[in-house]
């Protein structure tokens, strides 16, 4: 089992910035991926961001390219991720996400393959 808690959200201005956090716990090292996601209102969960959880691969959703980066500390054993020029279309519940089981060529950003979740925190950009 895996256990994820997020922080970091909070209300700010179109084109400033916030900095989300994301802290596994329990059997941390049968992670392979660690991923963003986000759901607005009326709207279905999407990708964001990813990383592996070994190595420096990352991806990303091209909505968020340019702006957002995913990052890991692993003295902290967190995963981050950046957030710049923020538009208000970003405001969303934004989760983080961990998968454990499977290989795969190429960074999954399907949520479905995403075992364990934490419980969202929010991101409100005003215009």
């Amino acid at each position: 089992q895996v256990q994820l808690v997020e922080s970091g959200g909070g209300l700010v201005q179109a084109g400033g910035s916030l900095r989300l956090a994301c802290v596994p716990s329990g059997r941390t090292a049968n992670i392979k991926y660690m991923a963003w996601f986000r759901q607005a209102p009326g709207k279905a969960r999407e990708f964001v961001a990813a990383i592996m959880r070994l190595g420096s691969s990352t991806t990303y959703a091209d909505s968020v390219k340019g702006r957002f980066t995913i990052s890991r500390d692993n003295a902290k054993n967190t995963i981050h991720l950046q957030m710049n020029s923020l538009k208000p279309e970003d405001t969303a519940e934004y989760y983080c996400a961990a998968l454990t089981d499977g290989q795969f060529l190429v960074i999954p950003t399907t949520a479905g393959r995403y075992k364990y979740w934490g419980h969202g925190t929010q991101v409100t950009v005003s215009a």
